[in-house]
């Protein structure tokens, strides 16, 4: 049996909603992109992180480089063992798996006056929930030490907007 014109919309909406709260593309650095003399620490206050998102980083090619480094070539500002390096001037990275990462410019002088980033990413659960993080801070856990999942609010945006639109359907 075929389903009625506002339930397939219904279906198509939901599926929309989904896909659109799955993942989230942030611009590094907003407005200031990926530059000398930003505060990344700062940037990433708020901002939780999750497997799937992207992050985009907007500068001037061959002037900086947007590199991937374990901790300690983060924090010895150096990209010697990097994971990855792009010097293209519009990089992209999806965050594929769960944990820290560290970015890094090596530009000599550019890492250590501040252009370096650490983002705690966390894995997306079933329903497309995500343990609650921002910035660097550690991921909520239980006594388990499994990550304790929390609704992300677009996930609930989009839950009330799908019902708004059966409402309307009806």
């Amino acid at each position: 049996m075929a389903s009625s014109p506002p339930a397939a919309l219904a279906t198509l909406l939901i599926a929309s909603c989904a896909a659109a709260a799955a993942a989230t593309t942030f611009d590094v650095g907003d407005g200031h992109g990926w530059d000398t003399g930003v505060d990344y620490t700062d940037w990433t206050v708020g901002k939780t992180f999750a497997v799937g998102d992207t992050l985009v980083f907007n500068y001037t090619s061959k002037a900086h480089t947007v590199t991937e480094v374990s901790q300690s070539g983060y924090d010895a500002c150096s990209g010697g063992n990097s994971v990855s390096s792009d010097d293209s001037g519009a990089t992209s990275v999806t965050l594929t798996t769960p944990g820290v990462h560290y970015f890094i410019c090596d530009v000599p002088g550019h890492c250590a006056g501040g252009m370096k980033l650490v983002v705690t990413v966390v894995a997306v659960a079933a329903g497309g929930d995500v343990g609650s993080t921002t910035g660097s801070a550690i991921p909520a856990t239980d006594a388990g030490g499994s990550l304790v999942p929390t609704t992300t609010s677009t996930l609930v945006d989009a839950a009330a907007g799908v019902l708004i639109m059966l409402a309307l359907f009806r």
